[in-house]
């Protein structure tokens, strides 16, 4: 077996053995905040569609706004650095709905990262001499 063959079988091990229940609910929350749902109208600097995490959280907490006129940060546009955009929210259902595919994301960048991370470790336990990375 041949040092590159060797890395991938325990890439593949490490994954296997990684993705559980908390990758199966990321992947939701971020399949979640796709904008692939019709909707009314909107203002034309605004972003046609909005997704299926949106219409439900809306519908349950309506007009809730936080106390005290405070704003919360929420994001838009992607989730790229390249595409994304910071709005201030009043809106509880409004910040909830923006934040839950945010968490998605985050969980499953972790995910590669560590996946990553356990792959190195164990190929260099195993590898021998100028065959180990770094």
């Amino acid at each position: 077996m041949t040092a590159t063959e060797l890395f991938f079988m325990v890439f593949v091990m490490t994954t296997a053995n990684h993705f559980g229940v908390k990758d199966i609910t990321a992947i939701a929350a971020l399949y979640s905040g796709v904008n692939n749902q019709t909707t009314r109208a909107k203002p034309k600097d605004a972003i046609p569609g909005t997704s299926r995490v949106s219409k439900r959280v809306r519908g349950l907490l309506k007009n809730t706004m936080f106390p005290c006129g405070i704003k919360m940060p929420t994001w838009i546009g992607g989730y790229t650095p390249w595409t994304v955009e910071r709005r201030m929210v009043r809106k509880v259902s409004t910040f909830v709905a923006r934040t839950i595919p945010l968490i998605g994301e985050v969980v499953l960048a972790a995910d590669v990262s560590q996946i990553a991370y356990c792959s190195v470790r164990d190929y260099n336990a195993i590898a021998r001499g100028s065959d180990k990375l770094w």
